[in-house]
């Protein structure tokens, strides 16, 4: 009587996969993996740059000629883990962006790389030379992600997946490891919506994927350190955007089917300072906060980022009157 040889179960698992099973162990919703080299986006970020989009952020162009390249900005590196972490769109909107109203995503994401990092040093037994990176230097994290298969550019710039949208937050870890890439994202599944165009009320998407920062609402109320400009005054007056805008992202049909609400005890659940005020409360309450009280309401929040007197500034363009 015949019969199948015997078959030994072996492991076939790859360090790859058991690095995708440890991200996503350490709370990540996406992972993937890409070989580092020239950045495709690289002459479309210059170009950005000579048109003067970056406004007031000069630590863009200081860099710009190692976010060419993201061989460059570490020594010695090969290869790049690209990790994104979803931060609740289906929050509901407020006077404040999604992303700003729990803990620093900074934070977040880069104690998690450094524990990824951590493991992987112990997984191999030696050493491995790496860093994580989490909007901390000259690395083009976005089209990285692309490179790792994890998304398409959307027309409002935002890097979009098919099962996630677009509300999450990018980080890298690059090593010193030859890691087979995963497929990079090829295709483009906006078509021809521009409900992200069409709803920017300042117009800030000049021509699909192409931001000009100056006059992008989460620009002018966290990164312009003057005066908000007065052609834009009554509209963040009427938007009652206190830090930061969602709309972009609320609009894209990706995010209305696929956005995730947060997960319990979330980093990214909104603080006792933000949770359940609507945009007058708020702008009361920081017109009348002084600097201490904001550094303890605030300790580890994003939104140190534009300090109290330009949170006081978009306040009180909120409260209005116009002028």
């Amino acid at each position: 009587m015949g019969g199948s040889p015997a078959v030994t179960a072996v492991s076939t698992r790859t360090l790859e996969d058991s690095i995708r099973a440890q991200a996503f162990g350490l709370g990540f919703d996406l992972v993937g993996i890409a070989t580092l080299g020239n950045m495709d986006t690289a002459p479309h970020f210059d170009r950005w740059l000579e048109r003067g989009y970056a406004g007031e952020m000069h630590y863009l162009p200081k860099w710009a000629h190692k976010r060419r390249d993201s061989r460059l900005p570490y020594e010695g590196v090969r290869s790049a883990i690209v990790v994104a972490m979803d931060y609740g769109g289906r929050e509901p909107s407020g006077p404040v962006a999604r992303y700003a109203r729990g803990d620093d995503y900074h934070d977040v994401l880069d104690a998690r790389l450094r524990e990824l990092h951590a493991w992987l040093r112990t997984e191999l037994g030696r050493d491995v030379r790496g860093r994580a990176y989490v909007d901390t230097g000259p690395l083009l994290e976005r089209d990285l992600a692309r490179r790792a298969g994890l998304g398409w550019f959307g027309k409002n710039t935002n890097l979009i997946h098919p099962l996630l949208g677009s509300f999450f937050f990018l980080g890298a870890l690059l090593v010193d490891l030859e890691l087979a890439p995963d497929e990079p994202f090829a295709s483009d599944h906006c078509g021809t919506c521009t409900r992200c165009i069409d709803a920017c009320p300042t117009q800030a998407i000049v021509e699909p994927r192409v931001l000009d920062a100056t006059k992008c609402i989460s620009y002018l109320t966290i990164e312009a350190k003057g005066e908000i400009p007065a052609e834009f005054r009554e509209t963040i007056h009427r938007s009652e955007l206190i830090y930061g805008c969602d709309i972009c992202q609320d609009v894209c049909p990706w995010n209305e089917k696929f956005a995730r609400a947060l997960p319990e005890e979330s980093p990214f659940a909104p603080r006792a300072a933000i949770a359940g005020k609507d945009a007058r409360t708020l702008a009361h309450e920081l017109l009348a906060m002084s600097q201490e009280e904001f550094s303890e309401q605030f300790r580890g929040s994003p939104m140190k980022r534009a300090k109290l007197r330009g949170l006081k500034r978009n306040a009180a363009v909120v409260l209005g009157p116009v002028g």
